[in-house]
């Protein structure tokens, strides 16, 4: 197409004259740099101040947004799905001795995703890692694709005769990725902040997405019965797949009216913050402390959420021989795949109702830490220790409906806090609010991944007696013994 006819395209798209349309060959709009890196596109100048907010037509944005939740957790998610490729197959002798790195597996790739992803997320607030909002997203994206890259050729190798150098390559392998990854989410939700309310509980709802689908996965190749390795495979390409949608769909997004609407709007109250010499440039402390309620709230509910998700639930035995869900399925259903499912569905009740209101909120979240116990006092059975905590809560029933409602109540109380979060200070500072709650985030998944320790050290070492009662000793029907 000659330039001029391009440069006719693009002022009448500018003016509004046609419709934006998003297609997979945006290229083909000859769009300059500068706009495709969100630069002379999204100025207030664009819009008329006093004309109606467009409007996210068929929820495109909310859709890419639900998919960038997606791939905030999609590589946590594998790593923890894939446990038995690097237990059972990967981090084993030649003789089929099981190596000194499986017993205590899933903590150090817990510590390996968290604590990078922890110390990125918040000094990537004050620092902002590789400057702009598109740097910053476009290469995360770009390190974790070449992650999860490398690990599929590993899982092609032989490395039997060398588990432990596989296994510090895996951990390294862990420590970048989720580096990115932390860079990736802390962004996203920034991203989120400046938009309407409910954008940022799609972000939170894409991350809860991400769980349950992983987890179908996961029930589809115990009922298939597949190759470790291969089942391995697939779960990293899958999630390579979802990146790469993640990489493609963010660059579509300044071609959406809405998007770019809301984008004025943030650099509107950005230019008027610098022009009042009273403000200073970014008051992290007065954003903190006016949004510090929301924020506790965003870390106690993923600190009790991961304290019992998915270590205790998941060494929870099934004890009654007459249960509906057969030991084979026993983890994959009762744990996975009924904590992610409520966890999703706790996630879209926001968009019917939002109770409690900001203030209140921290009522029922606090409340929660009463999950904590009553799941310990489960069948709760860490592997390879022997329990000397009575067991109160005698029914696989009850331990169902418990990981239900620790789901639903997860998904729902950290939308709300999230979605309260970046509404507690001013729009200029919104996106720095919505950092701030995804590193809460991050912070309290690890306290709750450091706190599982407790759990296994309480059953195992705290005893007490209750007249009249006695212990129930029953049979793990889903273990191998």
């Amino acid at each position: 197409m000659p330039h001029g006819e391009g440069a006719g395209e693009k002022e009448l798209f500018l003016g509004g004259v046609e419709p934006v349309r998003l297609t997979p060959s945006w290229e083909n709009t000859n769009l300059p740099k500068e706009e495709l890196n969100f630069k002379n596109v999204n100025t207030f100048e664009t819009f008329e101040v006093d004309m109606e907010p467009p409007k996210d037509r068929y929820k495109l944005v909310f859709l890419t947004l639900v998919l960038h939740g997606v791939g905030t957790l999609m590589p946590w998610n594998m790593f923890i799905t894939a446990k038995n490729y690097f237990v059972d197959y990967k981090l084993q002798t030649s003789d089929d001795e099981v190596s000194t790195y499986v017993t205590n597996f899933l903590p150090y790739i817990g510590y390996a995703s968290q604590i990078p992803n922890v110390l990125f997320n918040w000094l990537n607030i004050f620092i902002q890692f590789g400057g702009n909002l598109t740097t910053r997203i476009v290469w995360s994206i770009l390190i974790e694709v070449v992650v999860f890259v490398f690990t599929v050729i590993l899982a092609m190798i032989d490395s039997t005769d060398w588990p432990g150098v596989f296994f510090w390559i895996t951990i390294s392998s862990v420590v970048i990725l989720n580096i990115a990854n932390g860079i990736y989410q802390n962004t996203v939700y920034g991203m989120a902040a400046r938009l309407p309310f409910s954008y940022t509980g799609a972000v939170v709802l894409g991350s809860n997405i991400s769980g349950t689908f992983t987890a179908v996965i996961n029930i589809i190749a115990i009922a298939m019965a597949p190759n470790i390795r291969t089942s391995a495979i697939y779960y990293f390409i899958t999630a390579l797949f979802v990146l790469l949608a993640c990489f493609d769909t963010y660059f579509a997004l300044p071609l959406n009216r809405f998007f770019r609407y809301h984008e004025a709007l943030y650099e509107r109250a950005q230019k008027a913050a610098k022009r009042d010499p009273s403000k200073p440039k970014v008051p992290y402390w007065q954003i903190f402390r006016k949004a510090s309620p929301q924020l506790f709230n965003v870390f106690m509910v993923f600190f009790v959420t991961l304290a019992v998700f998915p270590a205790v639930i998941a060494d929870t035995c099934r004890t009654e021989e007459n249960f509906p869900v057969p030991p084979k399925y026993f983890q994959a259903i009762t744990c996975f795949l009924t904590f992610n499912i409520f966890a999703m569905l706790g996630n879209m009740l926001p968009g019917l109702f939002t109770w409690p209101s900001p203030r209140f909120l921290c009522i029922p979240v606090l409340l929660r830490l009463f999950l904590i116990p009553a799941f310990v006092l489960c069948h709760f059975y860490p592997v390879n220790v022997d329990r000397i905590m009575p067991v109160l809560i005698d029914s696989d029933w009850a331990y169902w409906v418990l990981t239900a409602i620790l789901g639903i109540t997860s998904g729902y109380y950290s939308s709300l806090a999230m979605m309260y979060c970046p509404r507690t200070v001013q729009p200029e500072h919104a996106p720095v609010a919505g950092m701030m709650g995804a590193a809460s985030l991050i912070t309290g998944i690890f306290t709750g991944i450091v706190f599982q320790i407790v759990c296994t050290w309480a059953v195992t070492n705290i005893s007490f007696e209750i007249p009249g009662y006695h212990f129930p000793m029953r049979n793990c029907t889903n273990r191998v013994s």
